[in-house]
Formats: structure tokens, C-alpha cells, sequence
């Protein structure tokens, strides 16, 4: 049955338009899409569909915008499913608009061999409701000694390479991986960190820092390591993604690199983009993550950079840790934050704070990380996919971080307020979600 959605703010990230509209679909694309109020009448008849064939959905004036494309999302199969399952990630991602997960491979053991790939795949299809695209290690183990069998993975459907945060030291053996990459047309993902000084920090480094006595690692750290891979981007021509981009210092090394036209894309996490450094406050784990959170004047210049589109991507960087892993001295609990379900609602701080309009947030969390992927989602033109998330951006809430889809519950936003739901997520046109009333 087709599907037609009426009265909605229709939120377009690739023509930048925020409009009142309609939007059909059928067999899962979308196929056709008018603004105004234009009748429902008229609608099916200029598609020749009669009212019994068609599914009609009053938006009530909310937004309808394409489904978050999230690139780095951990799941925790195979090794840890005690923390995050196919299906709990699924349910998290249909909870918060999220269509598509691009998932990462630093699982135990890391996916970094066609049997491992495939077993996740066959999980994912059988449990998820939502897209699940699967990237692979970059080195065998992700140890930075032996690359992987890159071609062997993409015929497997691996859509993207990474190490995640263990950065290959080796500048040798990555330049042959990027080499490789570049000869089978791969897309690498890297963190950009210098490894030395980033090994054992838990801030950035700074007055905060120093009053808590916490190990710290300065912002030149991320500018020195995406440094050596501009370079060696140079060299080799490989297409790369710089994962989280946090600091003011790295950007404009990124500004240049993309004038001089390497194919560098860069991405961001929710984290750096709405919160800072002092959100620590007296030791609180649940807001450790990597790399660790960064000024204020570091969060509003990464900010701007993705208002401008200097930043790409933003993701939700979603990594969930289990209770006896966070409740640790600050600099002995584990890295991360689960984000699948926050993502949405902490992005919508940016809009009501009026430093991004909705068609700017939906362009860095739906259109360009399509695009990165060579997907035809992300977008709301005709003959694309129907996965789409319906929300009201001014609804209030207090986040429970018990309620969360997420067999994880490491959550930074738990207890505070945040403006937005999603209200339902459609997947190829069929509804994986639907908030309760």
C-alpha cells in the first residue's frame, strides 16, 4: 500500500528548504512530494491512485525529514552482547529517527575476516528493523601491523574501513592500506590522534584539568595526527574519513585539505557538538568519552564548522558500557556514551539554541553521510528510499536513561531536560517505530 503523509513540515537537507508539504510513497522510494496544502484528492489523482490504496498520515504540522544515516555505531556482537545486541541497537535506532547504522568493527574478536563479517550481517538482518551497513578493520586484530583483506571484505559488504580509535602507529603500514584502498576505490575511516600523547588521557588538558588532577592531552594531539594523514593522503589519493573532528586547532588543516581537493570527509560526535569539558564536573563517568570533551570555544568553532559544511558528519558515536565499567575512578572507567536514541533531541539543541537550522542538521546527520556511502537515502527527492522520521522538534522531555531502548544505560543526558521526540520511523515506507501516546 502506498503511504501518503499530509501537513507536514517537510525538512529538505539537499535543496536546504524547510517547508509545509505533502510526500508520497510506494513500494518503499518515495515518489512524489508537493508543498502547500494541496488536496488529497488532487494529490492521488495526478498519481492515478484511488483513496482505498492509499495509507494517508496527518503530520499535524510536525517535521518529516529524511532517516539519520549514523556512521560509527558499536554493537556489541560478537563478544560483549551483555552490553548491546542487534536487536537492542535496532530498537534504539528505530527510537530515535535513526534509519540506517554503519557499524564499527572493534568487537571481540574485531570483524576483521569474511566469516566474522558475514556473521554479523545474517545477526543484524534477522534482528534489526533498521538498515545496518557493517565497516571493517582496517589491520588484522586492529593492531596497525597487517592490513586486512580489503577486497575480500568489500565482496563480503563491508562499506568502510577503520581501526576506530586504535590509530595505526606505523605510518608505513598505513600508507600501503590507504594504497590498497585507493587501487579497490575503499573508503578508510580514521581517528586522528597522535597516539603518544593521547595514550592514558581523560581531558583535554587546561585549567579544568589541572584543578581535578586528571591525565590530560592537549588539542594539538588531534591536529598532529590529522596532519600525518593529510600527508599521507597526498601521497597516496586514497578517499578518507576523519571519524571525530573536536578541536578548533585541526580545522583549519581540514579547510586546506579539502581546497587543495583530497577526498577528505570529517565527521563529529553529539557529544563535542552540546557539551564541554566542565560537564565533567566532580568525576562523572558517564561524560568520558573519546576522545574526551573539549572548551567551550573548542565546541562552538566545531559547531560553526558544521554550519559552514567544513564538518560533514555529525554521528552518535554510540559505544555502550556496562555499570561496572563506568563506576570507576574517573581515569580507570571506560570511554563512551550510548547515543542511537539521544542523538535526535541532543542535535535539537543546536536548533532551538539558533545555531543550526533543521535543514543544516538533517544535511550533516542524513544527506552527507549517505553521500560518504554512495547510498541513495538521506534525501527526500523522488525515487529515493522511504526511510524517513516523523518528529516534533518543541516537544519537551526529561530523559530517563532507565526508558532507553539501549541494553546499556551510559547515558551523559540522563535527568536532563531536552525538546524533541520522534514520533514514528518508516523504513523503506513501513513504520519500525511509533512513540505511544
Amino acid at each position: 500500500m502506498s503511504t501518503l503523509f499530509i501537513n507536514a513540515r517537510l525538512i529538505d537537507p539537499e535543496a536546504g528548504t524547510d517547508d509545509l508539504g505533502s510526500l508520497l510513497t510506494r513500494h518503499g522510494q518515495i515518489v512524489a512530494r508537493t508543498n502547500g496544502d494541496e488536496g488529497v484528492e488532487t494529490i492521488l489523482a495526478a498519481h492515478g491512485l484511488a483513496a482505498a490504496d492509499v495509507q494517508v498520515v496527518d503530520c499535524g504540522g510536525k517535521c518529516l525529514a529524511p532517516g539519520i544515516v549514523d556512521i560509527g555505531v558499536k554493537v556489541c556482537e560478537p563478544g560483549e552482547r551483555h552490553k548491546e545486541s542487534y536487536k537492542s541497537a535496532g530498537l534504539a535506532a528505530a527510537a530515535g529517527g535513526v534509519t540506517t547504522i554503519v557499524t564499527r568493527p572493534d568487537t571481540t574478536p574485531c570483524i576483521d575476516s569474511p566469516e566474522t563479517l558475514e556473521f554479523v550481517t545474517r545477526r543484524a538482518q534477522v534482528d534489526a528493523p533498521v538498515n545496518v551497513l557493517p565497516m571493517a578493520a582496517l589491520t588484522k586484530g586492529r593492531d596497525g601491523r597487517e592490513m586486512t583483506e580489503i577486497g575480500l571484505l568489500m565482496d563480503a559488504g563491508a562499506v568502510a574501513f577503520t581501526d576506530c580509535d586504535h590509530v595505526v602507529t606505523s605510518t608505513k603500514v598505513f600508507s600501503r592500506a590507504l594504497t590498497y584502498a585507493r587501487s579497490l576505490g575503499a573508503l578508510v575511516m580514521a581517528h586522528p590522534q597522535e597516539p603518544g600523547l593521547s595514550a592514558g588521557a581523560a581531558a583535554t588538558s587546561g585549567k579544568f584539568a589541572a584543578l581535578r588532577g586528571l591525565p590530560s592531552v592537549s588539542p594539538m594531539a588531534e591536529r598532529m595526527g590529522l596532519d600525518r594523514d593529510i600527508a599521507l593522503l597526498e601521497m597516496t589519493g586514497a578517499a578518507y574519513h576523519a571519524d571525530q573532528i573536536t578541536t578548533a586547532r585541526a580545522l583549519p588543516a581540514l579547510e586546506r585539505a579539502k581546497a587543495n581537493g583530497l577526498d577528505i570527509t570529517a565527521g563529529t560526535s553529539i557529544h563535542h557538538l552540546t557539551l564541554n569539558e566542565l560537564d565533567v564536573a566532580d568525576y562523572r563517568t558517564f561524560f568520558k568519552v573519546k576522545p574526551p570533551l573539549r572548551s567551550e570555544d573548542d565546541r562552538l568553532a566545531v559547531v560553526e564548522a558544521v554550519r559552514t559544511g567544513l564538518v560533514d558528519v555529525i554521528s552518535s558515536m554510540h559505544t555502550p558500557q556496562d555499570e561496572e565499567s563506568k563506576r570507576l575512578p574517573f581515569e580507570e572507567a571506560a570511554a563512551g556514551a550510548v547515543a542511537l536514541e539521544t542523538l535526535l533531541p541532543a542535535a535539537l539543541r543546536l536548533y532551538h539554541a539558533e545555531l543550526l537550522d533543521l535543514p543544516t542538521l538533517f544535511r550533516a546527520m542524513s544527506l552527507n553521510p549517505a553521500k560518504r556511502l554512495g547510498l541513495a537515502s538521506g534525501r527526500l527527492s523522488d525515487g529515493a528510499p522511504a526511510d524517513l522520521v516523523l518528529f516534533d522538534p518543541d516537544a519537551p522531555l526529561v530523559l530517563d536513561r532507565f526508558k532507553l531502548q539501549s541494553k546499556s544505560k551510559n547515558t551523559p543526558f540522563d535527568t536532563q531536560r531536552l525538546q524533541g521526540r520522534v514520533l514514528a520511523t518508516y523504513v523503506a515506507g513501513e513504520p519500525v517505530y511509533r512513540k505511544d501516546n
